[in-house]
């Protein structure tokens, strides 16, 4: 009952923030392509970890552009904390941030295969019973504005939910959900969703 009530929430929280208008990158691909060199270091290089605490930098080439958008605004205002994030997204211009999204977003979702320590199946009949879908997709490659999270790095998603756990990442919907889940149930999420077949990459534009 609780977790039917969670996702109720959830999918009205996704209509208010359609309804109210959500960030738009209507950005240049070309010259988001030029701007995205100062990331490219961490976000162009496969299995690239964080150095602490350590998890993999998350893959970019096909998340949505609106996500990207809100959450470098979210690190150039100190919302969301990152050293080199915070200090990299204060530097950009909304229009640069809306160019970076747009080269990122137009990579098309590919064929990936994450090797993953959770129990994948059991991440699918949680991801079920919580909701998750409501937002993010059957298979974690749901509408925006919300991130896709197909094929993103399993221990990536695993800091996103503990974070969100804990309060150190806000949002309402997120943190009441990430709240009723135990660590088993955070590994074998992100394991469920590390694993699906077509998703999230490196952006590498070769």
């Amino acid at each position: 009952m609780k977790n039917h009530i969670l996702w109720k929430v959830a999918v009205a929280g996704l209509a208010g923030m359609v309804s109210s208008g959500t960030v738009s990158a209507e950005g240049d691909r070309m010259s988001g392509k030029e701007k995205f060199y100062t990331c490219a270091g961490c976000h162009g290089i496969e299995g690239y970890s964080n150095a602490y605490p350590t998890y993999h930098v998350p893959k970019l080439a096909g998340q949505h552009d609106d996500y990207v958008v809100s959450s470098l605004k979210a690190y150039a205002s100190g919302a969301r904390r990152h050293g080199s994030m915070e200090g990299n997204a204060v530097s950009l211009s909304d229009k640069d941030m809306q160019d970076i999204a747009a080269y990122v977003a137009g990579f098309r979702a590919i064929n990936v295969k994450n090797a993953v320590t959770g129990n994948v199946a059991n991440g699918k009949k949680k991801a079920e019973t919580s909701g998750c879908g409501g937002c993010h997709g059957e298979d974690g490659n749901g509408e925006s504005p919300n991130p896709r999270l197909a094929g993103q790095y399993e221990n990536y998603l695993m800091k996103a939910l503990e974070d969100y756990k804990t309060g150190v990442r806000k949002n309402a919907i997120m943190n009441g959900l990430a709240g009723a889940l135990s660590n088993e149930d955070m590994h074998d999420l992100a394991a469920y969703y590390s694993s699906q077949a077509r998703g999230l990459s490196v952006v590498q534009d070769n």
